[in-house]
Formats: C-alpha cells, sequence, structure tokens
C-alpha cells in the first residue's frame, strides 16, 4: 500500500491522501464524522471517494477569523482516520497538546512484503501483547495499518513510544523493549520522565 501522500496548495489548504478502505470511515455514517470535523475546527473538507484525496481549507478566511492553526489539526485527525484509527480516538488530536506521529516501517525494512509482515508481527505480538504493552505504558493510542504505525498522544509520550516501536523495527529483543517502556512509565508517574533520545 503507498504511503500517505499530502502536499500544500495554497496558504490555506492541505490536500491529504487517506486509503479508498477509509474514506467511508471519514465520511461517518450520514456524514457525521466530516461534519464533526468540519464544526470542530472551522474548517471544510471535500472528500473524492474515487482516489481518497481530501482537500481541508478553512471555512473562513484568515481575514474574517479562520484560524490558520486548525488546518494542521484537521490534517492530523484525516490523517490519522486514514492510519486505522475510529473517528473517537482521532478526535483526541482535537485536544492542544495531543499529536500524531506516522512512521513508516519500510523506511527501515524495505518493501519486501516478508520483511513488513515480520516487523509487524514483532511491533503486535502475540494476541497484540506488545502493541498494548507500549501503548499502556506509555500512554498513548497506536494504529498498526498498512505499512505504517500511527501513533497519537502527548509529546514526550509519543517519542518514547516512538522509539520503542523503532527498537524493534531495528531487532531489539521483546523484553529489552518491555523494560525500556516500563522504565519510562515509572519515571513518568515519579513526575520527571526524561525527553526520549
Amino acid at each position: 500500500m503507498a504511503p500517505i501522500a499530502e502536499r500544500r496548495i495554497g496558504m490555506t489548504t492541505f490536500v491529504v491522501n487517506i486509503p479508498l478502505e477509509r474514506v467511508g470511515v471519514l465520511i461517518g455514517e450520514k456524514g457525521t464524522v466530516k461534519n464533526e470535523i468540519e464544526k470542530r475546527l472551522g474548517v471544510t473538507l471535500s472528500i473524492d471517494s474515487r482516489d481518497g484525496s481530501v482537500i481541508i481549507d478553512l471555512a473562513k478566511p484568515v481575514s474574517e477569523g479562520g484560524d490558520p492553526a486548525s488546518l494542521f489539526k484537521a490534517r492530523d485527525v484525516v490523517t490519522a482516520i486514514g492510519r486505522g484509527f475510529s473517528p473517537e480516538r482521532a478526535f483526541k488530536l482535537f485536544d492542544d497538546g495531543v499529536f500524531l506521529s506516522v512512521i513508516d516501517i519500510s523506511d527501515y525494512v524495505g518493501r519486501s512484503h516478508n520483511s513488513l509482515t515480520r516487523v509487524k508481527a514483532r511491533l503486535i505480538g502475540t494476541g497484540g501483547k506488545t502493541r498494548r504493552i507500549i501503548s499502556e505504558n506509555c500512554h498513548v493510542d497506536i494504529s498498526i495499518y498498512g505499512d505504517t504505525v500511527a501513533i497519537i498522544g502527548e509529546h514526550r509520550d509519543v517519542q518514547a513510544a516512538e522509539e520503542a516501536v523503532l527498537a524493534l523495527v531495528r531487532g531489539a529483543p521483546h523484553g529489552a523493549v518491555y523494560r525500556m517502556v516500563d522504565e519510562y512509565a515509572r519515571m513518568r508517574k515519579a513526575g520527571g520522565p526524561p525527553i526520549p533520545r
């Protein structure tokens, strides 16, 4: 599956491409998801269900109160839904201080189907155990979809989860990664986790 493409086409416009099978989720039953994004962020979404392209514009020009920061939030919400998150989880990105990170596994292991399948299996773990341990210890939501791993959470938490994911992608033993995220959770609870590298 081709990675998500995105390009700026104007000062107040983004275009994001999502997989065709996620278009219906982005629109929602009777347009509910699309409408919620537009209402909450003051944007308009033009969704092409033939190719999965989504044009995101401000509903009002900046001169009339349109907020350019809303474009970035809308882009991230659309991208998150395109990367397999439910709308409810993607909507966490409406909040300030909540971020989206998308890691393309093929950037690290190439496009070989066998390599991608093996690495995704390592990231998910038996019965979803590995994904759950990273998610719970780092306080993030994780979606493994296509050739990508998408993470939603607060900045430091996302960084910690990225570090764990990339360690597994590069072949680190599961036990070492579990210890890493357990230590992160312990430090976080104590109120002072270091900023991950």
